[in-house]
C-alpha cells in the first residue's frame, strides 16, 4: 500500500496557521477509504453488503506542526484485529516533507450491519480486503468471541 498523498487546503489551517486538529481526523479517513476503495470495498459495496465501518476511539498525538507548504504523505497500519477482523485498531502516521514523523493517529472500529443497527462480523470479501492492509510491526491478532 503506497502512502496517501494530502494536499494542505487553506480551510484546513487554524488561527495559528498549522492544520486544525479535525483536519488530520479527515485525512486519515480519506487514507482508509482510498485503500479500501482501490480494493473493492467501495460505496456502493458497502450498501450491497449492508455493512458500515465504525469507530469507537480516535486518538491523535501531534509531534511536529504541519503548514499549508507541506508535503505530507500517510501511512495506514493494521495495529491489532480479530482474525474475521470484526474489530480492529488502525495506526496512521503522518510524514511531512520527507522523513520526519508529524503526527500519530491511532483508531479502533468495527463493523455495524446497517439493517439491524449491531455489531457485525464482515463478509469474507470484507476480511480479504481488511487482510490486505499493511501490519504494524508489533501486530496482534485478539481473538475474543465473535
Amino acid at each position: 500500500m503506497r502512502p496517501y498523498s494530502v494536499h494542505i487546503r487553506w480551510a484546513d489551517l487554524d488561527a495559528n496557521r498549522h492544520v486544525r486538529h479535525s483536519a488530520y481526523y479527515d485525512y486519515a479517513a480519506q487514507a482508509r477509504i482510498q485503500f479500501m476503495t482501490e480494493a473493492g470495498l467501495d460505496s456502493k459495496k458497502l450498501e450491497e453488503l449492508h455493512v458500515g465501518p465504525i469507530l469507537f476511539r480516535e486518538e491523535c498525538v501531534f509531534r511536529r506542526e504541519l503548514l499549508l507548504e507541506d508535503t505530507v504523505h500517510i501511512t495506514t497500519e493494521m495495529l491489532h484485529a480479530r482474525h474475521n477482523f470484526s474489530r480492529w485498531a488502525m495506526q496512521h502516521q503522518f510524514f511531512k516533507n520527507g522523513a520526519t514523523l508529524a503526527t500519530v493517529l491511532t483508531i479502533e472500529g468495527a463493523w455495524l450491519d446497517l439493517r439491524q443497527r449491531k455489531l457485525a462480523t464482515p463478509d469474507a470479501f470484507v476480511q480479504s480486503v481488511f487482510a490486505a492492509f499493511p501490519r504494524a510491526a508489533g501486530f496482534q491478532w485478539t481473538d475474543a468471541v465473535g
